[in-house]
Parts: structure tokens; C-alpha cells; sequence
């Protein structure tokens, strides 16, 4: 198991502000879970990106360079869905599917996943068995609140890869586009609750405008978000956050915060996710002036 040092937690903190940059503005309901593609920047040596940045391909005459990282954190229960739509059998192995809390930035990256990364901390990833990587093969991949790495492929059945994901941190998801597994196509994510479900939605479109409270400015935390006293005063912790939406004294359905997971979700941002306790909107807003979600800027 590898621990991450102090110095490397002030060095992420650098990184984070530099790797989650604002995004156009979306308009989504409340069952949104942001924009996901694959990150732009942060790709491997041979790695061509299509399709708005969902779909990847490795080029070339070789089995490795084909590291991919989504373009945001994604949560825990958070059901990333890709499709294989290329294979060259002339290799053996397929993909590598995983996550990291070290933020996707433009760097030059090592050509394998498994064990450039994982040898290194804050890297977690396990390949995926050939035969549920066919050309049109589907599956999903998550962490559980407990950070063990799932996957599923269309027979429905769910394995288990590996344990010991840390939490404490923002999770980039990563996908190794490796060996036999040429292309991939990356379809969205779900988080699926009891009564209803939460989805990943289209990447957005540039405007040429904005609305008024977007352009508006202060130096007051209150004045980028909107205080919606959902939680009491005592902020209680959960062992294992319930997956299932918590309901409040007056019916409200109420969301863990994104970024520590541990407390109740009381604030809306201006871009309409309410997705952050207090004392996490603080930090947020001070040291990175994004959405955690959708990364639109909410100080501007």
C-alpha cells in the first residue's frame, strides 16, 4: 500500500488548481453529474482523440502508449461506461482500467499504466480479461465507498479487481489503452441510487455570452454561492455514505459533498450544483474558483 507524503499533498494541491480549469457554462438538471470526456492534455505518447474527446485511439505499430485520464474527478459509485471499438489481436493483454488522485496534467506520461503508475503513490489499476474487451464490447467501471475497484461486461456479472483505493482525495479516472484493446469510446457515467439515478452529461457548448450573476464578482464566499441550510450545525459523519439520496425533515433531497464525502452537500454554486459543504466551498472557492462538477468558473 503506498501513503502519500506531506510534501506530495502540497504539491497535489498545485496541481489540482492547475488541471481543473473553467469550462463553458451547461445548463443540466439536478440529477447532472457534469461533462466527461477524456482530458485533453493529459494523454499518452501515441493517443489520438476523436469525437469531442471521447473516443481514443492508439496509433502506431505497438501494444503501449495509450494512457487516457477523465477530463474530471469522478465519485465513488461513479459507473464509468466505455465501448471498445477497435482490437488488434496481434498483441496479448488488453486494456488497463483504474484510478488516481494525482491530477491529469499536460506532461509526458510512461507508456504503460501497469507498473509505470502503479508503482508510484496515488496510482491504482487492474487489466481487464481479453475476452471482455472484443471490438463492441461494453462495460463499466467504479470504486465502491469502501475503495475497492469493480468492473462489469455485458453479461451483467460484476468482478472485482483490487482494494485499497484512497478516498481522502479527488479521483481521476484512467484507462490504459493497451495491447489488443486499440480504441476505445468513452459513453458517460451513472451513479445509481434507490429511487433514481444520476448521469453524466453532454460536454458543453461554448457561448458567446454570459448571464448577469456569472459575471458578477466579490470577494465574499456568499456572493458565489447561494447557503441552502440543509445539514444541522453538527455535520455528521457517515463510516460509509448511504447510496441512496438522504432526505431532509422537510422532504429535500440532500447529496454528500463531493470533496470529502463525509458531509452533507448544503451549498449551490452558481452554475447550479449543489455539491459542497461549507467548509469544502471555502477551499474550493479560494483555491481553485471552479465547480468541482462541471468546472465552470463560479467566481467570475
Amino acid at each position: 500500500m503506498h501513503y502519500i507524503t506531506e510534501d506530495t499533498k502540497s504539491n497535489m494541491y498545485q496541481m489540482v488548481s492547475r488541471s481543473l480549469e473553467p469550462e463553458p457554462a451547461h445548463v443540466c438538471g439536478p440529477r447532472c453529474l457534469g461533462p466527461l470526456t477524456f482530458h485533453r492534455e493529459a494523454v499518452g505518447a501515441l493517443v489520438s482523440l476523436s469525437q469531442g474527446a471521447r473516443r481514443a485511439d492508439r496509433t502506431g505499430d505497438t501494444f503501449r502508449h495509450g494512457l487516457v485520464f477523465s477530463s474530471r474527478p469522478v465519485q465513488p459509485q461513479e459507473r464509468v461506461c466505455l465501448r471498445v471499438e477497435r482490437c488488434g489481436l496481434n498483441w496479448c493483454g488488453a486494456m488497463r482500467i483504474g484510478f488516481t488522485t494525482v491530477p491529469p496534467i499536460a506532461r509526458d506520461l510512461p507508456s504503460m499504466a501497469i507498473p509505470d503508475l502503479t508503482d508510484t503513490p496515488g496510482h491504482w489499476a487492474a487489466p481487464v480479461p481479453e475476452m471482455c474487451c472484443l471490438a463492441g464490447s461494453e462495460l463499466e467501471f467504479w470504486v465502491s465507498y469502501g475503495g475497492t475497484l469493480y468492473f462489469r461486461n455485458a453479461n451483467g456479472r460484476q468482478h472485482k479487481l483490487l482494494e485499497g483505493v484512497d478516498l481522502s482525495w479527488p479521483l481521476w479516472a484512467m484507462i490504459d489503452v493497451y495491447g489488443q484493446t486499440c480504441s476505445v469510446l468513452l459513453l458517460g457515467s451513472e451513479k445509481k441510487y434507490f429511487l433514481c439515478n444520476q448521469k453524466s452529461c453532454p460536454a458543453p457548448q461554448r457561448h458567446s455570452s454570459c448571464s448577469a450573476h456569472q459575471r458578477h464578482a466579490s470577494l465574499n464566499v456568499d456572493k458565489y454561492v447561494n447557503v441552502k441550510q440543509m445539514c444541522d450545525d453538527s455535520h455528521d459523519r457517515y463510516p460509509l455514505p448511504c447510496p441512496a439520496n438522504k432526505q431532509t425533515s422537510n422532504g429535500e433531497s440532500v447529496e454528500d459533498c463531493a470533496v470529502c464525502m463525509s458531509q452533507k452537500a448544503c451549498i449551490s454554486l452558481r452554475c447550479g450544483h449543489q455539491c459542497l459543504c461549507l467548509q469544502c466551498a471555502t477551499r474550493v472557492i479560494q483555491e481553485f474558483g471552479t465547480c468541482p462538477l462541471c468546472r465552470q468558473n463560479i467566481k467570475n
